[in-house]
């Protein structure tokens, strides 16, 4: 795993310093999530309120064994057999579970020492009757949602049957349109979002809003203007948004070049530990129904520090990468959207006929999979033409706008911007990488609108696109046209856009998790 990607942090010229600075981190971690949030006080204030044990023990984290494999499950989106695993609802709290990931740089006593840290004395969970009745509403509404999403999914036409003011899903970009249509309306209908508000800024309740990582800061954003979705009575939410930006952490935490996440993992632990004492729903779940979002490199890595947050909770991730742990059956791939500005790009480009590169990519050498890319094709043929930085009186943009493919090779990690600018650009993506769920795969089908391409093909990527016929190509390109709409940055957002687009996807997860189950 690299270091990081290009992060604005304070330089330190020796270690001395560095042995001054890092006390002071540590303290500023615990001041920015509550000033007297691990007071003696704090944490045994309420004698009426006892906790479970946020990390269960006799609940193997790494198994995650309180998901069994259930005994039948009703598919809901009809994929393509190379497509990501698809989205099931089934009986049990969710579908079969993934195998244990890796926690990264995270050895067992360590882990041990993390787990104590987290869930304290083991203890027993009250919940109020008017509180379990609120829950039992709730897990009601869930069930009806869910039939009615099974009823429009048996529905194989290729448009939606469903009246919309705004849009009707359409055509073969979706798994299946009607089912993806009633299950948007059903979200707009019931899905209400808590913020936790502990925790300060700029580490929580903020984020980078342009550059590399700003889907991250950007959703924060949405989330605190309270405008959509989210409700201020944690009863009436289905599920609890972890409101805070890896990218900040490593911002502020982090010293350049130590490779000491010291300061993350305090953040993270003590901030799981904050509002497990101070409120009943993570322990309720076990974080089942939290979610965290992050465009991060490091935001898988973060989520080691707390079993449950890795292994249980909703993870949206820009690194959907299943070799390190992403797991689709619960974790949501998040889109990388790179802009300089807060306006979005000019979109479209020229049409199919004045397209005249076959293929185009320029990057700089992050990762075994460019070196690859670069060392086999780098200025060694005019249809695939490949640079490690485009050339000069040359323009980036336009040569995306000018090609009829455009490559989109994974960096360090795999995602990449390049998918998204492809789209902007009406450029059919080429999707090299191994291990990548694409964004909103429970519901693009991405085989319609891209080429995916195993990096141990990247020496036959001229002989897969030459094979694709004009007529296969002009209808990839009309949609990427299509799914424009999915992958917008909005602002404000506007119904089906990137923003709500997030927010289906955690809705779907959240469809496939009954909560009294877990209570019993």
């Amino acid at each position: 795993m690299r270091p990081t990607r290009k992060t604005q942090v304070f330089s330190l010229s020796s270690i001395s310093v560095g042995f001054l600075v890092i006390p002071l981190v540590v303290l500023l971690v615990i001041f920015l999530i509550q000033p007297t949030a691990f007071s003696s006080s704090s944490l045994s204030s309420s004698s009426s309120e006892t906790t479970w044990n946020p990390v269960a023990s006799n609940d193997s984290s790494n198994s995650g064994s309180n998901y069994s494999v259930p005994s039948s499950t009703e598919e809901i989106w009809q994929p393509q057999p190379s497509q990501a695993p698809v989205f099931t609802f089934s009986n049990n709290q969710r579908g079969a579970p993934a195998p244990a990931p890796q926690i990264f740089g995270v050895d067992d006593e360590v882990q041990e020492t993390i787990t104590q840290q987290v869930e304290g004395p083991n203890k027993t969970l009250f919940m109020s009757s008017s509180s379990s009745s609120q829950l039992e509403k709730l897990e009601a509404s869930l069930g009806r949602a869910r039939s009615s999403i099974r009823e429009a999914a048996k529905v194989r036409n290729k448009t939606s049957t469903h009246q919309d003011p705004d849009y009707v899903p359409r055509g073969p970009i979706y798994r299946n349109p009607n089912a993806f249509h009633r299950s948007y309306l059903e979200m707009e209908k019931l899905f209400k979002i808590y913020v936790y508000e502990e925790g300060q800024v700029p580490i929580f309740h903020d984020g980078p809003c342009f550059h590399m990582y700003l889907t991250e800061g950007r959703f924060i954003h949405e989330m605190e203007k309270g405008k959509l979705y989210r409700t201020t009575d944690p009863n009436q939410a289905l599920v609890y948004f972890l409101p805070f930006s890896v990218v900040r952490m490593v911002q502020f935490l982090y010293l350049p070049d130590t490779y000491d996440r010291n300061g993350l993992k305090l953040a993270i632990i003590d901030y799981i530990n904050l509002i497990s004492h101070k409120h009943p729903f993570w322990n309720r779940s076990l974080g089942a129904d939290h979610f965290m979002l992050s465009c991060h490199d490091w935001g898988p890595f973060t989520t080691a520090f707390v079993p449950h947050l890795l292994h249980k909770s909703i993870r949206v991730l820009c690194n959907a990468n299943t070799s390190e742990g992403f797991n689709p059956s619960k974790d949501a791939s998040l889109p990388e959207i790179k802009l300089i500005t807060s306006e979005i790009p000019r979109l479209g480009g020229q049409p199919p006929s004045k397209r005249s590169t076959l293929a185009f990519f320029a990057g700089g050498l992050h990762g075994h999979i460019r070196y690859l890319l670069l060392n086999e094709w780098k200025g060694k043929d005019q249809d695939v033409q490949v640079y490690e930085k485009v050339p000069q009186g040359v323009s980036y943009e336009k040569m995306m706008k000018s090609s009829k493919f455009c490559l989109c090779p994974s960096g360090y990690e795999v995602a990449s911007p390049r998918v998204v600018e492809a789209i902007y650009a009406e450029c059919v993506p080429v999707l090299i990488s191994d291990g990548y769920i694409p964004p909103f795969s429970d519901v693009l089908d991405w085989k319609s609108f891209s080429v995916q391409v195993p990096v141990k093909n990247i020496s036959d990527i001229k002989n897969i696109l030459m094979s694709i016929s004009n007529r296969q190509y002009l209808r990839m390109q009309r949609r990427v046209k299509q799914v424009q709409r999915h992958f917008l940055m909005n602002g404000p957002p506007k119904r089906y856009d990137v923003f709500h687009m997030i927010v289906h996807s955690v809705w779907l997860r959240r469809l496939n998790i009954h909560i009294q189950d877990l209570l019993t």
